[in-house]
């Protein structure tokens, strides 16, 4: 039975592990951490719950089609709850647009704001299922070995997709800024700018839109702990406070996996940690892509978040709310053209206790509080503080209420924590953007061609940033795995 050492205890790295063992592999997950789920994780405190890293939950039917796999559905795992409204947009004071799980109410909330606009939405969202189909059937599936996998007759007839923008055709079709700003956001969930988004992937609009935003019972952690336990079930090992120092090698093949207090035997590797920080520590002879192969990558961003307790049930905010009250383009052009802090940043807010009862003591709120930020900037408690005092003072601002005497505690996380907790480059958040050169075949790839036994997964790799991806990545992975390393069912 073929030993596999799997680094890294994210999504994608869980997800790899249970495919593998389902095919006979011996499979040990090593995790740098205390605990198993990478960004997936929790903070608990006074009788408050937060989701730390990913709080949106689309496209369930990815999920689902990964517990299919192994003879289970979601349901066996955890409870998903539709949220209606799934989240609401503030453009300023008493001017806000909710997005319905129902998309007759979206047509009507856009026909609202302008004239025609509904029927136009309704053609738009038409296109995106079409190329959500595509995407999910012919493409995100694929593991990005050969351009010819994306160049098929359906991807060839929307080539131009491929060379126009998200925001051309949003722009083109719809006139109120706030109506652009709803359909371009998502491309914030791709990493890029939405000028710099294909407009093939669109798709996303349909997932918002089409298929909703739901909400793990318990959290998004619950996604974690679900593949852990299928894993367990499955005979995947774990092991914690496990960092990987080097590696042991017997010509081009690992041997040895080393940590800080041990060694661990290896027929096969498969990273799920950061990929530019796995490459590291490898050889230079035997790393596929330098420093300034990832220095010139357009990243997405990272994130400065907070966590914050209140003492009471806040007014006018929904589990989650978005507040886009300021430029977009100012806001997207310090992360991706200069880099620096925004003067006047936009921000989300997840109060998933809106929701669900065991994120805070009753009669209370727990709330957390994102800022899309440059990767690589300095990060110290002095900037932490004062854009603590921006989201706040903005949050009493908009939704008009006064809660600074309201909160207990805050916690924060942001460039510093990504580099020290994930090794992530330039302390990232969301790997590498989805902009047409980043894209499926010109993603890094999943298999090392300079270490015969060395695999990656995750969001530095195909197919790209996002929990749904990250559970494709380690299919993709595993498959090249087993597919190039035949071991016996036992």
């Amino acid at each position: 039975m073929k030993k596999v050492i799997v680094i890294g205890s994210g999504l994608s790295s869980l997800a790899g592990a249970c495919y593998l063992s389902k095919e006979g592999y011996d499979v040990l997950v090593l995790e740098k951490n205390n605990y198993l789920g990478g960004r997936l994780r929790q903070l608990s405190k006074e009788g408050f719950t937060f989701d730390m890293g990913p709080s949106f939950y689309w496209m369930p039917d990815v999920f689902e089609r990964f517990f299919n796999d192994f003879g289970y559905t979601t349901s066996d795992f955890y409870k998903l709850i539709k949220l209606d409204p799934g989240y609401r947009i503030y453009f300023g004071k008493n001017d806000s647009l909710d997005i319905h799980s129902d998309f007759n109410k979206i047509l009507e909330s856009f026909e609202y704001i302008e004239k025609g606009s509904g029927n136009k939405l309704k053609k738009f969202i038409e296109e995106a299922k079409k190329n959500y189909s595509i995407a999910i059937d012919d493409l995100v599936y694929e593991p990005g070995v050969s351009i010819f996998e994306i160049v098929t007759p359906e991807t060839v007839f929307k080539i131009n997709e491929f060379f126009i923008s998200i925001r051309t055709k949003v722009r083109n079709t719809f006139n109120d800024y706030r109506l652009r700003y709803a359909l371009e956001f998502p491309s914030l969930f791709l990493g890029a700018k939405p000028e710099n988004t294909p407009m093939f992937y669109n798709f996303m609009n349909y997932a918002d839109y089409g298929l909703g935003t739901w909400h793990p019972e318990g959290g998004m952690y619950k996604v974690a702990e679900a593949l852990v336990k299928l894993g367990k079930s499955l005979g995947v090992k774990y092991k914690v406070n496990q960092e990987i120092k080097s590696f042991k090698f017997n010509g081009n093949q690992i041997e040895k996996v080393i940590t800080q207090n041990n060694e661990y035997d290896a027929d096969i590797v498969l990273s799920g940690a950061d990929y530019a920080y796995t490459e590291s520590l490898l050889p230079e002879d035997k790393r596929q892509y330098s420093k300034s192969y990832w220095d010139s990558r357009i990243f997405a961003p990272s994130t400065l978040l907070f966590y914050v307790a209140f003492n009471k049930k806040l007014d006018n905010v929904l589990h989650h709310t978005l507040f886009f009250d300021a430029s977009y383009d100012d806001h997207a052009k310090t992360i991706y053209d200069k880099p620096e802090y925004p003067a006047k940043p936009l921000f989300y807010s997840s109060f998933a206790s809106k929701t669900d009862k065991s994120f805070a003591p009753e009669g209370k709120d727990a709330g957390v509080f994102l800022i899309p930020i440059a990767p690589g900037l300095q990060d110290n408690n002095e900037i932490r503080e004062r854009y603590f005092n921006i989201v706040i003072n903005r949050l009493e601002e908009i939704t008009q209420q006064s809660v600074k005497n309201d909160i207990l505690f805050y916690e924060s996380f942001s460039v510093n924590d990504f580099i020290n907790d994930y090794h992530s480059f330039k302390g990232n958040a969301y790997g590498l953007a989805n902009t047409l050169l980043q894209t499926h075949y010109f993603r890094p790839k999943l298999k090392s061609d300079k270490v015969k036994n060395l695999y990656f997964c995750g969001q530095l790799t195909v197919p790209g940033p996002g929990l749904p991806p990250s559970l494709i990545s380690g299919k993709l992975a595993a498959t090249q795995i087993i597919k190039n390393f035949k071991t016996v069912k036992v």
